[in-house]
């Protein structure tokens, strides 16, 4: 459980065909971001759905 939102779902993996909807309960003000980077962020305020699913594309990791 988030202490911040009250999630009760905070991790978990998602299968190719499976999505994630997330449903946005604050009045205004909200915002979405998946990346760690807050400035790069969507308008989520009240009423707004995301929907998160598995890409098509494949993410590589590198470090130097």
């Amino acid at each position: 459980m988030s202490r911040h939102s009250k999630a009760n779902l905070v991790a978990g993996m998602l299968d190719e065909g499976e999505q994630l909807v997330v449903e946005s309960l604050m009045p205004s003000g909200g915002v979405i971001f998946s990346d760690g980077i807050e400035s790069d962020f969507l308008v989520f305020s009240s009423g707004t759905i995301a929907r998160i699913g598995v890409s098509d594309q494949v993410a590589t990791l590198v470090v130097p």
